[in-house]
Order: C-alpha cells, then sequence, then structure tokens
C-alpha cells in the first residue's frame, strides 16, 4: 500500500519556526533543530543550528520578511509538507515589495518533542534582483 500525504493544521511548532525566521530570534523556534540537523536551501547545504541560524541572519537580515504558511501536509516516516508564501523588501527600499512560493520538506527524527533530521528549501521563483 502506497503512502500518501495527508493535509492537516498547521502545528505550532511550524508557526513558531516560521516567526523566528521572520524576527531573527530563533529561540523556541529554533528548538526542534539540533547539531545533527541538515539544512538544504537551494544548492547550499547547512549543518547544524548554530550555522543554520548564520545562514537565516545573512540571507533575511537585510530585509523586512514575512513567511505565510499555505499549506501543510502529514506523511509517512516522519515526513511534512509545507507550501508558502514570503512577502519580502530590502530594509533600504521598503516599498519595493516581492512575493515568492517556497516549499519547506521536514524530515523529522522524532515526533515528541519534534526533532528535525533534515529540511530541505526550495524558494521562487522570485526577482531577485529586487530583494539583492
Amino acid at each position: 500500500m502506497a503512502d500518501t500525504a495527508q493535509a492537516t493544521t498547521v502545528p505550532g511548532w511550524v508557526l513558531k519556526f516560521m516567526d523566528a525566521i521572520d524576527t531573527l530570534e530563533f529561540g523556541g523556534g529554533f528548538a526542534p533543530l539540533t547539531e545533527d540537523t541538515d539544512m538544504f536551501f537551494g544548492a547550499a547545504h547547512i549543518h547544524g543550528v548554530e550555522a543554520i541560524k548564520e545562514f537565516f541572519v545573512k540571507i533575511d537580515a537585510p530585509l523586512n520578511i514575512t513567511h505565510e504558511v499555505v499549506e501543510f501536509w502529514t506523511a509517512g516516516d516522519g515526513v511534512r509538507l509545507l507550501r508558502g508564501e514570503a512577502t519580502m523588501a530590502k530594509k533600504s527600499q521598503p516599498d519595493q515589495v516581492v512575493r515568492a512560493p517556497f516549499m519547506h520538506i521536514f524530515y523529522l527524527d522524532q515526533e515528541e518533542p519534534v526533532r528535525i533530521r533534515t529540511l530541505r528549501i526550495t524558494a521562487g521563483p522570485l526577482e531577485t534582483d529586487a530583494v539583492m
């Protein structure tokens, strides 16, 4: 029998994670990440919670950005799928707003408390010149 994904309510840990990325105040939002977590963002591979924090600071600090979760699914073997949309603008050009779709695929090591083994993120397409 094939495993299928099921749409579900967005769990609190996901909303906290998104808020941590938006505010760059990592606290509880990054609690599911560990020193063994691998994150793939496009072609970048980042290992460990501290390096992942540094990566988000590097790419998001110059921006006013919010991430909206549009859909969330659960699948077998601890796989969680998220589709969303980011609204962003350079802090130096706040009136030039860009919206970009994104997908997060979470591979969980454990459910309670949630621990993320691997996170894969794709973003875009977007007009990169408008935000970089």
